[in-house]
């Protein structure tokens, strides 16, 4: 029998009964799955997140050589702090041996000299006198100057060591940051299938490209690292950062670089030469400087890309219009 304003064969369900298949509908875990992101747009977002590390790395690796230097300055002072105490150390006992000399043998003095019948004796006795007089002066101005070096010296090493201490810390605070990007970045490559773990023992491939002299030499280096893993901090021989290749590498060359892209970039401020001048050797820099690779002539870079990728040679237009400038070691 038909209910009045509804369709013939609408039986009306009563509530509770409703709500049981409602929830039946609804997936184990209370919630729809959300849909995996396309292909294109896990592309994007790993730009993304590469983008972001480029920067995070080099701020650790900034970290990285803040911590170093710290470290090294405190362990000279220190160095020098004991080398200190143990002077101050020997002329206390000086110090000590020459009072306990005095108290046993009684000064050289005017009472000393009265009574002497012969005049040289007396004049060679006021000489000796102002010798041990002037030589007491000096030791205890050395031991009073030594004294102040040491304390000195304390007070810088403490400086330092609050320093390094301090740098440790921040360094602990990028990499705990640069780790959390690295899982994101391996995440989104498993999922698109192109994480590369490389081979930290490859032995590369032989460069020949155009290039002449030291810059050749650095180039060679660099095509012999090539397909060993990109590693964050790496500075081999296992396994590389864009930043800490481009260094070994003109280091063959005969050229000292700093570590960081920061530093070379602010290294190479008087070396600067257009993209459009480029030469075989030439460090190439992206925007927000958080990367860099060395130009191999013939349209070609070598560089250590990012996680989940190994050194490599790829075409300039892979940069895709972000380079913004170069410098020629």
């Amino acid at each position: 029998m038909a209910v009045a304003g509804k369709p013939v064969g609408f039986v009306r369900m009563p509530m509770a009964a409703g709500l049981a298949l409602a929830l039946l509908m609804v997936p184990v875990g209370g919630a729809l799955a959300e849909p995996k992101p396309t292909i294109a747009q896990a592309k994007k977002k790993l730009d993304k997140l590469n983008d972001q590390a480029d920067q995070l790395v080099e701020k650790y690796n900034q970290a990285s050589e803040k911590w170093k230097k710290a470290r090294k300055k405190y362990r000279g002072l220190n160095a020098a702090l004991t080398t200190q105490t143990a002077k101050v150390a020997g002329l206390r006992k000086d110090l000590v041996t020459m009072a306990v000399t005095s108290y046993q043998g009684g000064s050289v003095g005017w009472q000393n000299l009265v009574g002497q019948a012969n005049p040289n004796l007396v004049l060679s006795g006021l000489a000796t006198a102002d010798q041990i007089s002037a030589s007491r002066a000096q030791t205890l101005n050395a031991f009073d100057e030594a004294n102040k070096e040491l304390r000195d010296n304390r007070d810088k090493a403490k400086e330092a060591l609050a320093e390094a201490d301090q740098t440790r810390d921040e360094l602990a605070d990028e990499k705990t940051r640069v780790e959390k990007m690295i899982k994101a970045q391996t995440k989104v490559l498993r999922e698109l299938g192109t994480y590369r773990t490389g081979d930290p023992n490859s032995s590369g491939i032989q460069y020949n490209g155009p290039a002449s002299g030291n810059a050749r030499a650095a180039l060679s280096f660099a095509y012999a690292q090539i397909g060993k893993p990109y590693r964050y901090g790496g500075t081999g021989p296992d396994g590389w950062d864009c930043s800490g290749l481009v260094q070994a590498s003109w280091r063959s060359g005969g050229v000292s670089l700093p570590r960081t892209t920061w530093e070379q970039w602010s290294w190479g401020a008087s070396r600067k030469v257009s993209l459009s001048e480029l030469q075989p050797g030439d460090l190439l820099f992206s925007q927000g400087l958080g990367h860099v690779g060395l130009y191999a002539g013939n349209g070609k870079i070598v560089h250590a890309p990012q996680t989940g990728d190994v050194v490599k040679e790829v075409p300039l237009s892979a940069y895709g219009g972000r380079l913004v400038g170069a410098v020629r070691p």
